[in-house]
């Protein structure tokens, strides 16, 4: 079997994810909303034009759902030197794959990469706990 990525290593390109949600986010913002709301104080609330923004949108809320457990495991594994399992590399192949599927609309691919990433958190969990 190949090696796979340490946990700190995960752990940076999680960071890394992080902001290309958020670029990809404000990218499709840029063409949905009015760029004066955007640039603004945002105190009314506006409709988006198009799916992609709502897309871009609820696959960052998805990600930072899942990115907090993501952090306290692989720290938690950092910090105990459980490290060198499968789980965070998994988790983080698995994420990466989920941001296309989800804005292009791919319904069980899109799903079955978010349970891959979650079986990537169970790995990682049992790996904490010592099994």
């Amino acid at each position: 079997m190949g090696e796979t990525m340490s946990e700190l290593v995960c752990l940076e390109l999680s960071i890394v994810l992080w902001v290309v949600h958020i670029l990809v986010q404000a990218a499709y913002a840029g063409s949905a909303l009015n760029p004066d709301y955007l640039l603004g104080p945002r105190d009314q609330t506006l409709s988006p034009k198009g799916i992609a923004y709502g897309r871009a949108t609820r696959a960052l809320g998805n990600y930072v759902e899942n990115f907090s457990p993501f952090i306290a495991a692989d720290l938690g594994l950092i910090a105990t030197q459980h490290t060198g399992g499968w789980g965070a590399t998994v988790w983080i192949i698995a994420r990466i794959v989920y941001i296309p599927l989800y804005l292009a609309g791919v319904k069980y691919a899109r799903t079955a990469a978010w349970a891959v990433a979650i079986v990537g958190l169970l790995m990682m969990l049992s790996r904490l706990a010592g099994y």
